[in-house]
């Protein structure tokens, strides 16, 4: 189970004018729920939760949160960002209880080489990069593998062919496609073109044509 460790601190004051300033300060706004907790209003230094994420997948990482002297294990439920500007805006946290599953997003690594690509030139393209499922936190993998080895070329992989440890659930559609090989490109070959020169050379025959028939038709007079 990945985790990750995390500085918080309560906030009392809320609102946009009250968040602005925190984000001008350096830290976040943010709130931490659960199934036993009021929502807490919280701040979260910025700088050190952006590092966070440069190590860390924050969908399925358990992030301990240190607060009030005590510490809070979490899930980020979400990250609010602005529409243009590299800017956090708000995170909200969930904290889990012992031997309550959650729902969560891993990521899916794909392993081998497929057949279709090594004996056929076929090309490998991943469709799903995650995989959805409900697990109890203490077990969440840090990634599913997918072995891609024995797919031709023209088949698939599919979320049903995935091998998940016991006591995970998986969420997603057992016949969506992870993965797919498919042929390679085939480029038509270029018409030949008709050069000038040809096209030059192909006048005058038709203008001798012409004129042989308009002689011949004098004679025949």
């Amino acid at each position: 189970m990945p985790t990750a460790q995390l500085s918080a601190s309560p906030r009392t004051t809320n609102g946009k004018g009250a968040a602005r300033s925190l984000r001008s300060a350096g830290q976040i706004p943010a709130v931490i729920y659960g199934h036993a907790r009021e929502p807490l209003s919280l701040a979260i230094p910025t700088r050190e939760f952006e590092k966070l994420l440069e190590r860390v997948s924050a969908e399925s990482t358990v992030i301990e949160l240190a607060l009030d002297g005590g510490v809070a294990r979490t899930l980020i439920r979400e990250i609010q960002r602005h529409p243009y500007k590299k800017q956090i805006l708000h995170i909200d946290f969930q904290e889990l209880v012992a031997g309550e599953r959650v729902s969560v997003n891993v990521p899916i690594v794909l392993t081998g080489t497929p057949e279709g690509v090594r004996l056929s030139g076929g090309i490998l393209s991943q469709v799903m990069s995650e995989l959805s499922i409900r697990v109890d936190p203490v077990n969440i993998p840090r990634r599913v593998e997918a072995d891609v080895t024995n797919v031709a070329i023209g088949h698939s992989l599919h979320v049903s062919d995935l091998k998940v440890p016991d006591g995970i659930e998986v969420l997603d559609d057992a016949d969506a496609t992870v993965a797919v090989v498919s042929a390679p490109k085939v480029e038509a070959e270029p018409t030949p073109s008709v050069t000038e020169g040809e096209e030059a050379a192909a006048e005058p025959e038709l203008i001798r044509k012409t004129k042989e028939e308009g002689e011949e038709e004098g004679e025949s007079k």
